[in-house]
């Protein structure tokens, strides 16, 4: 049967079950019991009174309940700064524009938000990768890069990633770099300017960004051809040390033997200048002597034919220890042992005699001339 049939008496859901006095719960009854319950727990007496006790109880323990929570959200606030650490403070999603430093600070909570950013740490970035040099080669390259953050708002604000900005940019500057050089300079003695130049151009690329990041070093750690071909670049590398050792080794050589040549050369060119001056000077020695004797012939020309024919035979046989005459018109033939003459014909300083020589000249032409005359006497008339 329905609650509002005839009969059924008053079946109100709604409606008070008991005395039909009574009401819904009253709204003001049950903010004083909670209030009541309130400061029950800190420490407030039972339930008000009607003469409002109970109200002053319960607005003291709510004045000592928003103290409380006051002095929690003072203290939430407070902070530390490290010497090597930089603060960066959002406020309502909006940056500050100064950096907080080292020291002790407070900031409220939930209003502004603190980034604390170590500015002094070297971090390192290893990378490596496969790439293509500048004569179509590969060769395998890893490197580390050493950087700091000198900048805490641009490392927080500006770039979302920055550190996969910098593996990203640190790639493309060795790629360039690799790419504009050949394998040898890559491999061999190029490296260290190779990593001068990925430093200053990932340096200029992280600029560009804001990203706040200062690049302190840059080592190339390894550079060298694929594991594939590793064979045969050795092969290749050998042989060119053999190539550079033969070249120093000709080298060497030439520098030795060059400058041996060149001494020879010279001193032959002396030689040659030292004979020619010499022969100049006989030649014009030998002509004044000419001029000198020709002076003295025509004023003693005996004198001078026999002096000049003594000289002349000096000079023939002075190298000839003996000497044969065919006598004309005879068959005797003269021995002459000039080496025995020579003997009697020195003076005690070594000088030939010339006075000895003229006389034993003068014997050797009387010898002759007898010898001659007996032979014309000797031979039979026809």
């Amino acid at each position: 049967m329905a609650w509002n049939e005839s009969g059924g008496g008053d079946k109100d859901p709604w409606g008070n079950r008991g005395n039909k006095n009574d009401g819904p719960p009253d709204l003001d009854e049950a903010i004083r019991k909670l209030q009541g319950q309130l400061s029950g727990m800190f420490g407030g007496g039972g339930g008000g009174d009607k003469d409002g006790s109970g109200s002053r109880l319960s607005g003291g323990s709510i004045s000592l309940f928003v103290v409380l929570a006051l002095g929690l959200y003072a203290a939430a606030g407070v902070y530390q700064v490290d010497e090597q650490e930089r603060g960066v403070i959002f406020r309502f999603g909006q940056v500050l524009p100064e950096e907080v430093g080292p020291g002790l600070h407070w900031n409220p909570p939930i209003i502004d938000e603190k980034n604390l950013v170590n500015v002094t740490q070297v971090q390192s970035h290893s990378h490596q990768a496969l790439m293509l040099t500048e004569d179509e080669n590969i060769v395998d390259v890893s490197l580390t890069v050493q950087w700091v953050i000198d900048s805490a708002s641009n490392f927080v604000i500006n770039v979302r990633e920055p550190r996969d900005s910098l593996a990203q940019a640190t790639e493309s500057a060795l790629r360039h770099v690799v790419g504009s050089a050949s394998m040898d300079e890559v491999i061999t003695d190029g490296r260290e300017a190779i990593a001068i130049e990925v430093q200053a151009r990932l340096q200029q690329y992280l600029q560009s960004y804001g990203a706040g990041i200062d690049v302190t070093k840059v080592n190339i750690d390894r550079s060298a051809p694929p594991i594939q071909v590793q064979d045969a670049f050795n092969d290749v590398q050998k042989a060119k040390e053999d190539q550079q050792k033969f070249i120093n080794q000709a080298t060497a050589y030439a520098q030795q033997v060059v400058p041996e040549a060149r001494g020879r050369a010279q001193r032959q060119l002396e030689e040659a200048q030292g004979y020619r001056d010499r022969v100049v000077a006989r030649s014009e020695g030998e002509a004044q002597r000419f001029e000198k004797l020709l002076v003295e012939y025509s004023q003693a020309k005996q004198v001078t034919r026999d002096r000049l024919y003594i000289d002349a035979m000096e000079n023939v046989f002075k190298n000839s220890s003996k000497v044969m005459i065919d006598v004309e018109g005879g068959n005797n033939m003269m021995y002459l042992p000039l080496d025995k003459l020579g003997q009697t014909t020195t003076t005690v300083n070594g000088a030939t005699d010339v006075q000895n020589l003229r006389r034993e000249v003068e014997q050797l032409r009387r010898d002759l001339g007898a010898s001659r005359t007996n032979t014309t006497r000797g031979r039979p008339n026809q």
